[in-house]
C-alpha cells in the first residue's frame, strides 16, 4: 500500500495503520476514503494529499 502526505502540514496517512482520530480502520486504502475525509492534524481536504515513498 502507498502512503499519502498532506501538502499543508506534512501528516502522513498510512493505510496499514488507519487513523483512529477520524475512525479510519487499519487496512483502508486512501482511494476508499470518503471524499469528505480530512487531515486529522490540520483539517485539509483529501485532495491536498499526494503519494509519498515509504522510508
Amino acid at each position: 500500500m502507498e502512503r499519502y502526505r498532506c501538502g499543508i502540514c506534512g501528516y502522513v496517512y498510512d493505510p496499514e495503520k488507519g487513523e483512529s482520530r477520524n475512525n479510519t480502520a487499519p487496512g483502508t486504502d486512501f482511494e476508499d476514503l470518503p471524499d469528505m475525509w480530512f487531515c486529522p492534524s490540520c483539517g485539509a481536504a483529501k485532495r491536498r494529499f499526494k503519494i509519498t515513498k515509504r522510508p
